[in-house]
């Protein structure tokens, strides 16, 4: 049993949402960081694309634990199955943990609880940091994301925990082959006016080199910002936002995180850059 509780929850807190298809061996990892956890008030729902490697039919095998909710379905990609996970969630908050990724420690879930505001009209988007498998680095999510914060690059979907009416209210958007998760957090953040929650932690680790980071992905992640970010800001705005990141050599700076050799220091300046905003 990968997985600890054996109380059958039918309002868990979390439900944790684990999207697969010919995971191989990533996915068992993925468990193992969620069986760490102190808290234990969640449920995981693995939505499977109809693999062909028999991992998950082995390891369903020796799950024992009732918190945990296999379903098998086509889909046409990945946000859609995030949908259909979502769909069969019950818990207040969802998080999306890709197989590859681990929760950073044992006590994220305890956490980020800890942070969760009591039943208000705002709902609520709690998010963090991440770091990543492949370069080693932190990256530091901006703790104060305002209307041009959303405009340059919003928090990965594994640093966030969203209430699950955010998610339901408002689905990932399926014809955004790669910027999908972008567009559904601008609509939560600047047309729901979801209440956003930084906390100075770090979430997981992010495995990086997947499908948005392909260069052909890259190029129709651009294509896709250009026409999402339209629907949510003005012209004039649009104009002020892509003239501040031309004079303060936006380009420059994405080569520097993106390369290995960069990276650390890239991050380590952003990072500090940020933590002053917290202060």
């Amino acid at each position: 049993m990968l997985i600890r509780g054996k109380r059958d929850m039918q309002n868990p807190f979390f439900s944790i949402i684990v999207v697969c298809l010919n995971p191989g061996e990533r996915l068992k990892k993925t468990l193992e960081s969620i069986a760490i956890q102190t808290c234990e008030d969640y449920e995981v729902v693995i939505k499977d694309g109809l693999s062909s490697d028999g991992i998950l039919e082995a390891w369903e095998k020796e799950n024992t634990d009732s918190r945990i909710h296999i379903f098998r379905q086509k889909d046409s990609g990945i946000y859609d199955a995030m949908n259909q996970a979502v769909a069969r969630a019950a818990g207040r908050f969802v998080y999306f943990l890709n197989c590859g990724d681990l929760f950073f420690d044992e006590n994220v879930l305890a956490n980020i609880q800890k942070e969760a505001h009591a039943e208000k009209p705002e709902l609520q988007i709690i998010y963090g940091n991440i770091s990543e498998i492949l370069t080693g680095q932190m990256v530091a999510s901006n703790p104060r994301l305002d209307r041009f914060g959303c405009y340059r690059n919003v928090p990965c979907h594994q640093a966030c925990f969203y209430e699950k009416e955010l998610l339901t209210k408002h689905p990932f958007v399926v014809r955004y082959r790669v910027r999908a998760d972008y567009e559904q957090f601008l609509w939560c953040a600047l047309e729901e006016q979801a209440q956003l929650t930084f906390v100075p932690l770090t979430i997981a680790y992010y495995e990086g080199g997947g499908f948005s980071e392909t260069a052909e992905n890259r190029r129709q992640s651009a294509i896709e910002h250009r026409e999402i970010v339209k629907r949510y800001m003005g012209r004039a705005e649009l104009l002020k936002y892509r003239t501040i990141l031309l004079l303060t050599l936006a380009p420059l700076r994405t080569r520097m995180a993106q390369n290995a050799k960069t990276a650390a220091f890239y991050n380590k300046i952003k990072g500090a850059l940020y933590k002053n905003r917290t202060e």
